[in-house]
């Protein structure tokens, strides 16, 4: 007994698969990959399978069956006969001649199965043409996407705001733009995202929710890429509204505030969702107290969850800013110095160095495409596999801590620098270093013990 299967593979839309991966003792395998330009051809034509594709395994396939008898084949999918109904139609009445029994193994189809008793035999046919008629529809719109993917022009549907459509690429709308870069300024000056959102509709009364804003904030378009509905991602295809470090410092912040309690990101105090209490373990809040009558106001530090009894009491919010900053003075430096950090210099020439070379290869591509080396399908693709995986290697360069950690923390380490800064600014500097600040009791005394980001 003798059993063959057939692969048609289209590059655009998945990669080859194993052929060993079949379960089946299988005697060969023939494999056919669309033809890039045939793609394209039927694309531009919106027409299917015509003349310009060939499929040389197949013809192999179907000579070797006229020379020796064939019991078996196995296909993946009917659809992969062809790209039309009557092109599959076509191929499965040449096998059937050729006494070749088809079995489809990811669909309920076998050319000489026997009939059930009960069963409706052409209402099993009338719904597997219909399946076959939705997957080649299906993988016909899946294909045009992935060719304009292949050509990095944008994704169909309307532009996203900030942008306009142009020809072949997004293009910056004079008239939105503006607002949606004063909304990245803002919460890069402050880390806050309601703050943000606030803002702009205290500015330009431009409403909108906490979760556009967390969109907006890590949508690629913003950067100047685009993002596929595979994840891929292709740089540098239009004009970014936000620059390359302005987008590594979104995302150190976002990462950041992942960290803390909700809705602390945008509280008015620095110590908002830093402060925790040693002896009970409960979070610690900040509360607002006045006397009646006065306009002067005190703020305490109060657990939200003590199990002790009596509880912890509450604790002044100026004692523990003071003792904060001073020991942030003493701690910190010791801190940074004694972190076995990597060299950030080599790991940051690395990742240059690979993206500086796969830039290097792009850069040929023209040439070996004049030279008849490549065909520009070809290319093309080749094309778009190095963009995403240069996209890899700049969110890899954007992730990585700042060099100068050891420099910035003697800087921070001057107490009148920290008195400088209003109660917003000195939030943002706190959670570039600080994880938690955990308040231990000794007798009627309180002590500060700082965590910092970097440590274990």
């Amino acid at each position: 007994m003798r059993i063959i299967a057939y692969l048609y593979t289209d590059r655009l839309l998945e990669s080859s698969p194993d052929p060993a991966s079949w379960g089946w003792e299988i005697d060969r395998v023939y494999q056919d990959l669309a033809s890039l330009s045939a793609t394209s051809e039927k694309l531009k034509n919106n027409k299917p399978e015509t003349t310009v594709e060939t499929r040389p395994q197949w013809q192999q396939l179907v000579q070797d069956c006229q020379q020796d008898p064939v019991d078996y084949l196995l296909v993946r999918r009917l659809e992969e006969l062809g790209d039309s109904m009557q092109t599959v139609s076509d191929r499965l009445s040449q096998l059937d001649q050729l006494g070749v029994r088809v079995i489809a193994i990811e669909q309920s189809y076998d050319s000489h199965a026997t009939v059930i008793p009960g069963t409706d035999l052409r209402a099993e046919l009338v719904k597997l043409l219909q399946q076959i008629q939705q997957n080649q529809r299906s993988q016909r719109i899946r294909r045009g996407h992935a060719h304009n993917r292949i050509k990095a022009l944008p994704p169909p549907g309307k532009a996203p705001y900030g942008y306009k459509r142009g020809k072949d690429r997004y293009a910056v709308d004079r008239a939105t733009a503006p607002v949606v870069k004063d909304f990245f300024e803002h919460f890069l000056l402050y880390g806050s995202l309601r703050g943000a959102v606030r803002y702009l509709e205290k500015k330009y009364n431009k409403k909108i929710s906490v979760s556009t804003g967390q969109r907006w904030l890590t949508s690629p378009v913003y950067r100047g890429d685009l993002e596929y509905q595979n994840g891929e991602l292709v740089p540098d295809t239009h004009v970014g509204i936000i620059s390359r470090d302005e987008a590594a410092q979104v995302d150190r912040l976002l990462r950041r505030n992942r960290r803390l309690p909700p809705r602390t990101a945008s509280a008015p105090r620095s110590l908002a969702g830093l402060v925790g209490c040693g002896e009970c373990q409960s979070p610690m809040t900040v509360t607002r107290v006045s006397a009646r009558g006065k306009a002067t106001e005190y703020l305490y530090l109060r657990p939200t969850a003590c199990t002790r009894k009596p509880k912890c009491r509450a604790i002044s919010y100026d004692q523990i800013l003071q003792e904060t900053i001073q020991r942030i003075c003493q701690d910190l430096p010791r801190a940074v110095s004694g972190v076995n950090l990597p060299d950030m210099d080599l790991v940051k020439q690395g990742i240059e160095g690979a993206i500086a070379a796969k830039q290097a290869i792009l850069e040929q591509l023209p040439s070996l495409t004049a030279g008849g080396i490549l065909d520009p399908e070809t290319a093309d693709l080749r094309a778009y596999k190095l963009r995403t995986e240069t996209a890899q290697l700049q969110a890899k360069l954007a992730q990585l801590p700042p060099m100068n950690l050891k420099a910035i923390a003697q800087t921070v380490s001057i107490p009148q620098f920290w008195f400088d800064l209003s109660e917003s600014e000195r939030r943002f500097y706190f959670r570039e270093f600080l994880r938690q600040i955990q308040l231990e009791r000794e007798s009627d005394r309180w002590h500060i013990k700082l965590v910092f980001i970097f440590e274990p």
